[in-house]
């Protein structure tokens, strides 16, 4: 029996056609009408010309208008690619010619953004715009279509040509050679994790889902369809809250979520930001991280005022489908410094910490970290040469995927993150993993949070370890005070030369700590000097947390550029 990613939404429909699906804005959409615009949709795109295996990118801010675009995309037999909207025209560019999608979905938000592609390259030729609301401006082209022409379609599901080990999605992540790689995600990977995870968390029909990410980032993808396959609600957190923690605190409380999901840096943030009360969020059982390391005193925060949430880290990079393994926190750490592992695998995953052989790693020993399983991506959209090198044979029928993580397998038999590949570094003769600086860096109360990056330099260290940092409101620290509070647990090989301080770091479009753009800023450190720099005073913002909060965010992009550093020896 063939089964889909969009079939959860039509069997929702039949049974329970009144229950709401969809919140957002304080509006609703029930399953039923969400059955019925998706499907309405479909035959829209097939009306236009879509045909099984095609791709439909879409540029649509995260909306319900958005889950109908994927829904339908996906009932027209289509592949959805999703576009960061905040993307500047040249790399959604790189995207487009990648994918080579028939349709790009577009509304008023985005005009701006495909006018400038527009403008940029020819694209006229193959590639059409289809119009999500409506809005007449049309960024100078007249659409091939628009949404309010799917209402005279039926709304009858369409018949489907697609099997699940078929395409649903491509997500495109950053490349280390400046192109992004189009990662390619099956109805059948999706549907391995999601059934997991709602027996795993016994997840029902009266969970009501937070959707935090944008939806070009994996996380999302269990956001939507955990939701839809359990028949729960999906409130989606507008994307304007995304840097707010009093309002992140807000949303919880008022839309009474009982799951949250996001990367570790929000939950940081919001921690740092001291906006969640004792025993808040009372309708909340499960809290979820995956996608970077979730600093233990934060978890602790978290954990001694929501004691009766449940806390999962879940691991995975988007090659293997959301997440690959979980652990559940049994217990409040009673130590700071005490990692966190990302535990042991999910159904039908396995992890291997392995040598540069492929062979097995003795326990405790740090090796490479595989995934393979029912999650693996079938590799990089049309790029073989990728997809060999990271998706690797394994025995005679097996393949796995090279993380680039490094990991070890603990005398607890549980699997432990020890850092990046990339991130263990050789500085002074010595071997140096930067989590580990980091690790340390967390437990210091006056720091808010903390990055630390290396970079090359021709000097005897041959790489510069680097540390940014946000401090608390009322702290008065400075780097060399931080630097030797650093040296009481770190030896001196490991202890940042040069330091930053922010009033919020760098952050990706996905959330996580935009490292590469910390190293540049300290590539070009040596040539500007701190009388140029601009500080950020605590007390510019308010104690009150919703408007600090703004108040950073106000600041925030004036000062990244030019923040407070200094080398220190």
């Amino acid at each position: 029996m063939t089964r889909l990613l969009q079939q959860w939404v039509s069997a929702q429909a039949q049974q329970r056609p009144e229950a709401v699906a969809i919140v957002m804005d304080g509006g609703s959409l029930t399953y039923g009408q969400l059955e019925a615009a998706t499907n309405r949709f479909a035959r829209l795109l097939q009306a236009a010309g879509c045909r099984r295996g095609d791709r439909v990118a879409f540029a649509i801010p995260k909306s319900p208008g958005a889950l109908i675009a994927i829904l339908g995309i996906l009932k027209a037999d289509c592949i959805h690619v999703p576009i960061d909207t905040s993307s500047p025209a040249p790399r959604v560019s790189k995207l487009l010619k990648s994918s080579e999608p028939r349709y790009i979905l577009g509304m008023r938000s985005s005009a701006n953004l495909l006018r400038d592609l527009f403008a940029q390259d020819d694209f006229s030729p193959w590639l059409r715009v289809g119009w999500m609301d409506d809005s007449t401006d049309w960024a100078g082209f007249v659409p091939s279509f628009k949404i309010s022409e799917s209402d005279s379609y039926s709304a009858e599901p369409p018949q489907y040509q697609n099997v699940s080990h078929d395409p649903a999605h491509i997500l495109y992540t950053s490349g280390s050679t400046g192109e992004p790689k189009g990662v390619v995600i099956t109805h059948a990977n999706v549907i391995a994790f999601v059934e997991w995870a709602v027996r795993y968390f016994g997840i029902g029909s009266s969970d009501r889902f937070s959707c935090h990410p944008p939806l070009h980032f994996d996380l999302a993808t269990f956001d939507i369809f955990g939701a839809f396959a359990s028949g729960a609600q999906l409130h989606l957190v507008p994307p304007q809250l995304s840097l707010l923690p009093n309002k992140l605190a807000d949303f919880i409380r008022n839309s009474a979520v009982t799951q949250w999901f996001s990367v570790p840096s929000v939950l940081n943030y919001m921690a740092k930001f001291d906006v969640v009360k004792f025993n808040d969020f009372p309708a909340l059982r499960r809290l979820l991280w995956c996608g970077e390391v979730f600093p233990t005193p934060a978890l602790v925060y978290w954990m001694k005022r929501l004691p009766r949430a449940q806390f999962t880290n879940l691991y995975g990079p988007t090659e293997t489908t959301i997440a690959s393994s979980y652990y559940t926190v049994p217990a409040c750490p009673t130590d700071s410094t005490q990692p966190i592992p990302i535990g042991t695998a999910c159904d039908g995953e396995e992890l291997l910490v392995l040598d540069d052989d492929l062979r097995l790693v003795p326990q405790g020993e740090v090796g490479n970290l595989y995934i393979g399983g029912a999650g693996l991506s079938p590799g990089y959209w049309r790029d073989p040469a990728r997809t060999q090198s990271a998706f690797v044979s394994y025995g005679a029928d097996r393949t796995i995927y090279k993380t680039g993580d490094l990991a070890r397998v603990g005398n607890d038999n549980l699997v432990y993150f020890v850092g990046r590949v990339d991130t263990q570094i050789k500085s002074r003769g010595y071997r140096i993993e930067l989590g580990e600086i980091e690790v340390a860096l967390n437990a210091f109360e006056e720091l808010k949070e903390c990055a630390v990056v290396a970079i090359s330099t021709e000097n005897f260290e041959s790489n510069l370890i680097c540390c940014a940092y946000v401090l608390q409101d009322n702290a008065r620290s400075t780097h060399a005070k931080l630097r030797a509070k650093l040296s009481a647990v770190l030896p001196a090989y490991m202890l940042p030369a040069r330091w930053m301080d922010f009033p919020q770091l760098p952050k990706n479009a996905n959330g996580k700590i935009d490292r590469p753009k910390l190293q540049d800023l300290f590539a070009l450190e040596g040539a500007q000097s701190s009388d140029s720099a601009r500080e950020f005073s605590s007390s510019d913002v308010s104690r009150d947390p919703s408007q600090r909060a703004e108040s950073a965010n106000e600041v925030v992009e004036a000062v990244l550029p030019t923040p407070h550093f200094r080398t220190v020896r």
